[in-house]
């Protein structure tokens, strides 16, 4: 299998565009299904997931058209153009949901329009067990019948569905998105109470807006969807990608680097930048999209402990990023991770880099080291990959990471993204 190639020792330098966010596109190209008008979105990226998405949709009868999008600053993203006018069926397969977790978010439209919907268990990342009965649940609580048989899950709504009060248990992200896409067709009213208010979920409200839905208070605690008879076609530009962004921030900081950021916005991130200015790192706000990272080092930051919340506070998916940062700090800097259960399998990755990590429960304690050392090492999830990154950047000598099947996951042209700002990485070609 490919593995990448970093030889560590070299400062990020220039100027980035960031990517469409992967957390963003993959429900908003769940929209088409509720429409049997077009869909256009632009500044959507390129990755494996998103493919995975488009393969689905194309099983269930949407037409996809791809143009390249040429962008005035990087030659990112492209704009696809997604028509859902007949659903030839309501049956999205295991050989394509397994592959990720979003993929199971085809149910809610399906069975909003077309009142019928089996779709397969879902897969994606082994980060915990991360339990779909808090979607289920609120499928029944809209008035669907709802199996499961062999695997998959049957929804059924022939009369339609109801809008009704979904008190969510814990502020689910993907939970407040199914229910979004499912209530906007629903009968009446539907209010969510304890919802996710991060940005991904005000931009797939937007977009919902813009073809005709009546969504108010995305972005809080409580979201109100009345419910209307038809949605028609629209244009949306995906949002930037917080956790990239969040990434090579780290990145240019780690490797003593001056790296401005296109597409940083700030509001998504403000706990990251309060954090790494905690920890000693120069970050210039240059708008309320831009900004400038700018570190004189490479080690000795001041330690800075953090705790993964829901947003707006620290964000699960820059946790291993962050940690990779902490193991060049002075001292001891602590990490609780209170969103996953399963998000220390990078931990021994970093080890075998020189990194000195100690767990207990969902709390890790780093004690800070002089640099990382070049090895070889294996990814175990997407954000890990992208902190095994991170250290080879820092490290001397080189190192090769391995399963970056991960990696494609998430990241947008990384390894050309890297390169541009002076590093050297290269894809080598498995046999």
């Amino acid at each position: 299998m490919d593995y990448l190639r970093i030889v560590g020792g070299n400062p990020l330098r220039g100027r980035l565009v960031i990517s469409g966010a992967k957390n963003a596109a993959l429900p908003l190209l769940c929209v088409p299904l509720l429409t049997e008008e077009k869909i256009t979105f632009s500044n959507m990226p390129c990755l494996k997931d998103i493919t995975t998405m488009t393969k689905i949709l194309f099983e269930l009868g949407c037409e996809i058209h791809f143009s390249s999008q040429e962008y005035a600053k990087a030659p990112f993203g492209q704009v696809m153009t997604i028509q859902c006018s007949q659903v030839k069926h309501s049956e999205a397969q295991y050989d394509l949901i397994r592959q990720m977790r979003a993929g199971m978010l085809v149910l809610g439209p399906l069975l909003a329009r077309h009142g019928f919907a089996k779709v397969s268990l879902p897969g994606g990342c082994a980060i915990g067990a991360r339990p779909v009965d808090i979607h289920l649940d609120a499928m029944r609580a809209l008035g669907a019948d709802i199996e499961l048989e062999n695997g998959y899950i049957i929804a059924k709504a022939p009369q339609g569905l109801k809008g009704t009060h979904i008190p969510l248990r814990f502020a689910s992200v993907g939970a407040t998105e199914h229910i979004l896409m499912t209530a906007v067709l629903a009968k009446g009213t539907t209010t969510i109470t304890n919802a996710a208010r991060e940005p991904e979920i005000i931009d797939l409200a937007d977009c919902l807006n813009k073809m005709g839905a009546k969504i108010s208070g995305a972005g809080t605690d409580k979201i109100t969807i009345d419910g209307v008879d038809k949605l028609h076609g629209a244009t949306h530009a995906v949002m930037y990608d917080r956790i990239e962004a969040g990434t090579y921030m780290i990145a240019a900081a780690m490797t003593g680097g001056d790296l401005t950021l296109e597409g940083a916005v700030i509001a998504d991130n403000e706990a990251l930048v309060e954090r790494m200015r905690h920890a000693g790192i120069h970050i210039d706000i240059l708008s309320d999209t831009s900004l400038r990272v700018l570190s004189q080092q490479t080690n000795h930051f001041k330690a800075t402990d953090i705790e993964t919340q829901p947003f707006p506070a620290f964000a699960t998916d820059l946790q291993a990023q962050f940690m990779a940062l902490m193991c060049l700090s002075d001292g001891v800097s602590m990490v609780d991770e209170n969103i996953f259960e399963n998000r220390f399998m990078h931990v021994p990755e970093l080890m075998r880099m020189g990194a000195s990590i100690t767990i207990k429960g969902s709390t890790a304690h780093i004690k800070g080291i002089d640099h990382f050392t070049g090895a070889n090492v294996m990814a175990t999830d997407l954000r890990a990959s992208s902190s095994l990154i991170l250290a080879a950047l820092n490290a001397t000598g080189e190192t090769n990471i391995h399963r970056l099947y991960h990696l494609d996951r998430g990241y947008e042209c990384i390894e050309e993204k890297l390169r541009f700002c002076g590093a050297v990485a290269e894809r080598i070609k498995g046999e």
